[in-house]
């Protein structure tokens, strides 16, 4: 059978974007259809250098984006806080970062191209917002990413409420993530049951604070979602993150097509 040249016009994705999303091991991007949040084709990565100095990292960062030959608006993300164009803490990443003006660096480094940096939790949630878990879902949806520590993201409506750090706000006596975190079930050997115990905690710590319409469980223990998400005893629905690896790259794409600055 013949296929117009219509019928391959029409399947083919026009509106595109960029991501990067920089994390402790590997630095990971790829072209991104910004109407379904799919990867279009596969996503690059190399490994984030070490020390995962600035200049190391921007290099990282050029690397992934000339591999496929894109030379438009790039989105970034990095794993700390970012505000005015500024790195304002560092997690899992050279503390050299910490006070670096990352806007100029990578646009720099990028040949003056467009580009927006946010936090990288701020990337995936927007994402599973848009394209995600929290697709159709209406009011506050609040992603946590489960690992080494708790990594939070706030959508009212679509709209990102960035750096909110909540795997440090303080539950009783400790941080967030010093009691919820799936390092700290790891670290002592606990139940799901009993993990979940501490998650519940927190997830209700959440809901008196913001009450939100949906949670969505992001890191690596949400692909496991059938054997703990069911004993939660918190009120707000929770559901596992759908896009996996690709939320990160998608929600940079994403930023830097929306023109986001944090």
């Amino acid at each position: 059978m013949t296929v117009s040249a219509e019928t391959e016009t029409a399947t083919t994705p026009t509106n595109l974007g960029f991501g990067v999303d920089v994390g402790g091991s590997g630095i990971k991007g790829g072209v991104v259809d910004l109407d379904t949040g799919v990867l279009v084709g596969e996503r690059f990565k190399v490994l984030t250098p070490q020390p995962a100095t600035p200049e190391a990292v921007a290099g990282g960062v050029a690397e992934v984006v000339a591999h496929f030959d894109w030379t438009g608006p790039v989105g970034i993300t990095l794993p700390g806080v970012v505000t005015g164009g500024v790195m304002r803490t560092a997690a899992n990443i050279d503390k050299s970062w910490i006070g670096t003006a990352v806007d100029e660096l990578f646009g720099s480094r990028l040949g003056g191209v467009p580009v927006s940096v946010l936090n990288d939790a701020d990337a995936a949630g927007m994402a599973e917002d848009a394209h995600g878990a929290g697709k159709d879902v209406d009011g506050v949806v609040m992603m946590l990413t489960f690992g080494t520590g708790i990594g939070s993201a706030i959508l009212i409506n679509g709209t990102l409420v960035p750096n909110t750090e909540l795997g440090h706000l303080h539950v009783g006596k400790k941080e967030a993530e010093h009691i919820a975190a799936s390092r700290v079930k790891e670290d002592k050997g606990w139940s799901y049951a009993k993990w979940t115990e501490k998650v519940s905690e927190v997830l209700s710590t959440y809901e008196a604070l913001f009450w939100p319409t949906l949670f969505i469980a992001g890191g690596g223990i949400s692909r496991k979602a059938d054997k703990w998400i069911p004993l939660l005893t918190n009120s707000t629905p929770v559901v596992p993150a759908k896009l996996a690896n690709t939320a990160g790259i998608v929600g940079a794409a994403m930023a830097v097509s929306q023109g986001l600055r944090t």
